[in-house]
């Protein structure tokens, strides 16, 4: 039986301070994510087990159990990354807890995002964080939250700006310049230098004026100095934020825990291609059943890059690898993933079994459309000999202000009708609002001219076949002149009711800024200089466990 049922409508008032939204209104969420959530048997053959059945979480527990791994080495490891971080001491003991055999992890990971990246990074971590607790206290397993910095992704485009809204809720893009080795280099590898400072100016003179700024740019330019890396950078400001509920952040670039993942590599290589058919034959597999495959490798290719001196891709034909330009015996490439384990990374197929060796996980948490790719690894985590975690979807949210709330409620307004930027829904709007006398009697209007110039056009041929032409001349400008009136109404009503314009144009703003979802497009410090400190606090309370769902909050 399914543990979380879900919400049955479309929009519906969950709380005084909360909507919740299907996700399968939202154009998009791919039908993968709202089958998972919704119609998990459908989607069941590509996993693990469904994450809101109890019964899948004691079986995945029990099967993690079975895994021998490193505790007491990757214990030592975060230990090291969170020294050398200043880690807080919540977090410090949530580490310190992996020592044990028996803990189980709950984790979720992401870019290194600039300032912490957008809020859906917050999300993810908090989610990780809530349900870790949850399950712990329900299977009675020690569970601890983990978030993977994906530190050797090189998508330096993505990591290296975080848009915030000003005062008037206009969106403010802030850029790092490129570092040295930026969109060849790892991010781990890209150090800050003194065009941070430019950056974290930008930042504070975009950010709107609040009682949180001064401590807020203050914590920020702690973590964002020159001779730190993007990534080291990263995982400071996380902490921050997230390290005193016991957050614990890791650094996967780290050589330290290399070693930990060296079987994979050497497996990898030591079969080439054979996890890109496996991955191939699920992806048909997704294709066959009407969704969609996300991953695909070119024949050829292996899913681990090389660290050398930029992030190269490796090539294998018979018994000879190419790493970049540079040819090599195969022989030559496996011993060197077996004694220099940290020269290597995981691609995005080979990542999430790297990360499951390394840590005892019995959950990831995926972003909805994360899925599509987590659906074609089962069969490579049966090939590697890695049990395979559940995969459960973060907390979605759209944060709001509670006059936006009243405005969607009040109106019965669906949250997606806010995204297309311009006024049709805002026009949809205004004329649901005219009296109904006024609607009806246009639409009468257009009715009865269509009718009777109808009765016209059947009646004049008989008299003259040429003036054919003539009534339907004068029925367009008749229904032209009568659609024109409705406009001049919907005008005068946009006039009359400037208040409604301005509520809508300014939940506008705040939830789809430049047409996309906020929590995609808002870097969560922003919410930080908004609400403070509490923010955390709030939704760790608030955000529901639920899949399926969008929630529209306030703080």
């Amino acid at each position: 039986m399914r543990q979380y049922v879900p919400v049955p409508a479309d929009v519906s008032t969950a709380a005084a301070s909360s909507l919740a939204v299907d996700i399968r209104t939202f154009p998009w969420i791919r039908r993968l994510a709202s089958d998972y959530a919704f119609a998990f048997e459908k989607v069941a053959p590509f996993f693990a087990g469904d994450p809101a059945t109890p019964a899948a979480w004691a079986d995945t527990i029990k099967r993690s159990q079975s895994f021998q791994r490193q505790p007491a080495e990757i214990a030592r490891v975060i230990a090291a990354q969170q020294a050398e971080r200043h880690a807080p001491a919540a977090s410090r003991e949530s580490a310190a807890r992996l020592a044990d055999a028996a803990t189980r992890v709950v984790i979720t990971g992401q870019q290194a995002g600039l300032f912490g990246g957008p809020l859906f990074t917050l999300l993810k971590a908090i989610t990780t964080m809530k349900l870790a607790a949850k399950v712990s206290l329900e299977h009675r397993v020690p569970v601890v939250p983990v978030f993977w910095i994906d530190a050797e992704d090189h998508d330096w485009p993505e990591v290296s700006g975080c848009t915030v809204l000003d005062s008037e809720l206009a969106p403010n893009a802030v850029r790092l310049a490129d570092l040295p080795g930026a969109g060849s280099q790892p991010i781990a590898r890209l150090t800050l230098n003194d065009a941070i400072h430019p950056a974290l100016d930008q930042l504070n003179t975009a950010l709107p004026e609040s009682e949180f700024k001064d401590e807020l740019m203050t914590a920020l330019r702690a973590a964002y100095v020159p001779g730190r890396s993007m990534a080291a950078a990263f995982g400071v400001w996380l902490e921050h934020v997230l390290g005193p509920h016991g957050l614990v952040v890791y650094d996967s670039s780290d050589p330290a825990s290399k070693m930990l993942a060296r079987d994979v590599f050497v497996k990898e290589l030591s079969q080439p291609g054979q996890t890109a058919r496996i991955a191939a034959k699920a992806g048909e597999a997704l294709v066959s059943k009407g969704y969609h495959a996300q991953a695909t490798l070119a024949e050829g290719t292996v899913s681990v890059f090389h660290l050398n001196a930029e992030r190269a891709p490796i090539r294998i034909d018979g018994q000879n690898a190419t790493v970049g330009d540079h040819a090599m015996p195969l022989a030559q490439l496996v011993d060197e993933a077996r004694n220099h384990p940290d020269h290597f990374s995981p691609n995005v197929l080979l990542r999430p079994l790297v990360q499951d060796t390394v840590f005892p996980t019995i959950c990831y948490v995926a972003g909805p459309n994360e899925l599509a790719y987590l659906g074609q690894l089962k069969d490579i985590y049966a090939n590697f000999g890695i049990p395979m975690p559940l995969f459960y979807q973060r907390g979605t949210a759209t944060l709001a202000d509670s006059a936006t709330l009243r405005f969607l409620t009040k109106y019965d307004l669906p949250i997606t009708a806010l995204r297309a930027q311009d006024e049709s829904a805002l026009n949809q709007l205004l004329e649901s609002q005219l009296p109904p006398t006024v609607e009806q009697s246009l639409t009468s209007l257009s009715s009865l001219v269509e009718e009777q110039m109808a009765a016209v056009a059947a009646a004049v041929p008989q008299i003259d076949p040429t003036l054919e032409g003539a009534v339907k001349s004068t029925l367009g400008k008749m229904q032209h002149e009568v659609q024109a009136l409705h406009n001049k109404v919907i005008q005068a009503a946009k006039r009359r009711d400037d208040t409604l314009r301005r509520q809508f144009q300014r939940a506008q703003a705040l939830t789809f800024p430049q047409g996309h979802p906020q929590e995609r497009e808002v870097g969560f410090v922003w919410f930080l200089n908004r609400y403070g400190p509490a923010l955390v606090d709030r939704l760790m309370d608030e955000l529901p466990l639920a899949m399926g769902h969008h929630w529209v909050l306030t703080i």
